[in-house]
C-alpha cells in the first residue's frame, strides 16, 4: 500500500518535536511538510538537534493540500483560528488536532469542521468510531492518564466522589519560557496548581458519562482533582481514590477484561513508577484496595501518550493499520 502523507502545523514545540520523531520512522507513512511561521525555510534538525542526521527536511512556510492526513500541534485556541482562517481545507484531508479546541461537547452536540464532527480520540473508549473519523480531537494528557484509571469503574457503574491527585513534568507547560518552567525553579522543588480547576476536569467528566450516564449531575459527585508539578521532564503519575466495597479480584478482572484487547493500557498487580513507561505509548495501571478505599494509579509519558504518540495511534486507527505502527518504543528505564 502507498504510505500516508503526512502534514504537520506548529513543528517547533515539544509536541511537534515527538510526532516528527514517530513519523519519520512509521513504516507507513511519510512527512510531506512541517510548518512553521517563525522557523519557515529552517532544516528541522536545527530546532530538534537529536534529528541530526535522521532527516533533510525543513520547515514549510506554505501549506500543501497534497497530503493525505494533517496533525494540528499549535497552543490551545490556536486550532479553530487555523481551521477559520483556511476554510477550504479539502474534506479529503484527514485532521487530528492536539489542542483543546474540539475536544469537548456544547449542549451534547461534538464540534465540527465542514460539516462533519471531531470525534474525542482516547481509543481505549472511542476506538471503532475513530477507525470511521475523519476528525479526531486527540485527549488532554492529564486526562488521558486519569480517564484511564477510572473507565472500567465508570462501566461498572462504581463512581461518585473522585478524589484525585497527580504530578507532571515540565515539558507538560510547553516549550515556551515561564517561571515555572526554568530549571533553576523546578528543581528540587513541586507546587500544587489549579487546584479542583483544571481544564481537563470537564473532558474527564464528559468521557466518564459516556459510559455511566448521569455521573457527575449530582452535588455530591464528581471528580476532584489537584494537579502537581514536579521536578522531572516528563512523564505523568495519577492516583484515584473512590468508596469501593468489591473485592480487589474482582476488580482486577474488571480492569483486564475492559482493556484485554488494548495494546497500549497494562493492568499491573505490582507498584508502579514512572520510568516504566517515560518515551513510550503505554498507560500501566495498578490497583490497591485497604477496605472500602480503592485506590488506581496510572503512569504514561505526557508527551506520548498524553500527547504524540496517542495522535499516531489515532492515525494508525483511522487509516485501517497496526494501531501499534510506529509505536513499538523503548522505555529509559536507566
Amino acid at each position: 500500500m502507498s504510505k500516508i502523507k503526512v502534514g504537520i502545523v506548529g513543528g517547533a514545540g515539544y509536541t511537534g518535536g515527538e510526532l516528527i520523531r514517530l513519523l519519520i520512522h512509521h513504516p507507513h507513512a511519510e512527512i510531506g511538510f512541517i510548518h512553521s511561521k517563525s522557523n519557515a525555510g529552517n532544516p528541522i534538525s536545527k530546532v530538534h538537534r537529536d534529528l541530526a542526521g535522521d532527516t533533510s527536511l525543513v520547515f514549510a512556510g506554505e501549506l500543501d493540500h497534497n497530503i493525505d492526513v494533517l496533525f494540528l500541534c499549535m497552543g490551545h485556541g490556536e486550532s479553530k483560528k487555523f481551521l477559520d482562517n483556511n476554510p477550504d481545507l479539502p474534506k479529503k484531508i484527514k485532521l487530528i488536532d492536539l489542542s483543546h479546541d474540539f475536544r469537548l461537547a456544547v449542549d451534547g452536540k461534538r464540534p465540527k469542521f465542514n460539516g462533519e464532527e471531531f470525534i474525542y480520540g482516547l481509543p481505549e473508549l472511542n476506538r471503532d468510531a475513530i477507525r470511521k473519523a475523519n476528525y479526531i480531537a486527540n485527549p488532554g494528557c492529564f486526562a488521558t492518564g486519569i480517564q484511564l484509571g477510572l473507565l472500567p469503574l465508570a462501566k461498572a457503574g462504581l463512581l461518585e466522589d473522585i478524589y484525585t491527585t497527580g504530578i507532571t513534568g515540565s515539558t507538560g507547560a510547553g516549550q515556551e519560557l515561564s517561571v515555572t518552567g526554568h530549571f533553576s525553579w523546578r528543581v528540587n522543588n513541586i507546587q500544587a496548581y489549579k487546584t479542583l480547576s483544571h481544564q481537563h476536569l470537564k473532558e474527564i467528566t464528559q468521557s466518564l458519562q459516556q459510559l455511566q450516564p448521569g455521573f457527575g449531575t449530582k452535588e455530591e459527585e464528581g471528580v476532584n482533582f489537584i494537579p502537581w508539578r514536579g521536578d522531572f521532564s516528563r512523564g505523568i503519575f495519577t492516583s484515584s481514590q473512590i468508596y469501593c466495597t468489591w473485592t480487589e479480584k474482582k476488580l482486577q478482572e474488571l480492569f483486564d477484561e475492559f482493556y484485554g484487547d488494548h495494546p497500549f493500557t497494562i493492568v499491573e498487580k505490582d507498584p508502579i513508577f514512572l520510568k516504566q513507561v517515560v518515551n513510550t505509548n503505554k498507560c500501566i495501571i495498578q490497583l490497591e484496595k485497604v477496605g472500602s478505599r480503592l485506590v488506581v494509579h496510572s503512569i504514561i509519558d505526557n508527551l506520548l501518550k498524553g500527547a504524540s504518540g496517542q495522535a499516531v495511534q489515532n492515525m494508525n486507527l483511522a487509516f485501517g493499520i497496526d494501531e501499534c505502527a510506529g509505536l513499538q518504543l523503548k522505555a529509559n528505564y536507566f
